[in-house]
């Protein structure tokens, strides 16, 4: 799974999304690309399994690219702990994703392969997607 090496600080404030994504939203490397519709934290996880399930219908074919990383930790409080004496340990790691950001590109296939597995892996993510071509 995705992880950073190193971090300043160990946790961050949750934060807030709001607004459209301005940078990461044009394909870059590959033809056809996964866009979010949606916001949402991607961990790591769900980008993992995505990943798999890319790889595993193109039977390694192609090219892909992963264009979010997960690098905000989240925290969490062990299961049935009383509320205070400080923020919880570090749980996972997530991605956030804004509107029109490119989570996944594809290169080296056909398009009707590429947007099969690309749909195969929109179904592993927390967040409405669609399918764009490098034309677009």
């Amino acid at each position: 799974m995705l992880v950073p090496k190193r971090a300043k600080y160990r946790k961050q404030m949750r934060g807030v999304m709001k607004g459209n994504s301005y940078r990461g939203t044009d394909i870059a490397f590959g033809d056809f690309g996964l866009q979010s519709e949606g916001t949402a934290w991607i961990s790591a996880r769900q980008i993992e399994a995505a990943r798999r399930a890319i790889t595993h219908y193109t039977q390694r074919g192609g090219r892909v690219w992963i264009r979010i990383f997960p690098d905000k930790p989240i925290t969490k409080k062990p299961a049935e702990t009383r509320m205070g004496s400080g923020k919880g340990d570090v749980f996972e790691f997530v991605a956030p994703v804004t509107p029109g950001r490119i989570m996944f590109e594809m290169g080296g296939v056909t398009e009707d392969i590429a947007r099969s597995a690309l749909t195969l892996a929109a179904h592993k993510l927390g967040v409405k997607s669609r399918i764009i071509t490098k034309e677009n």
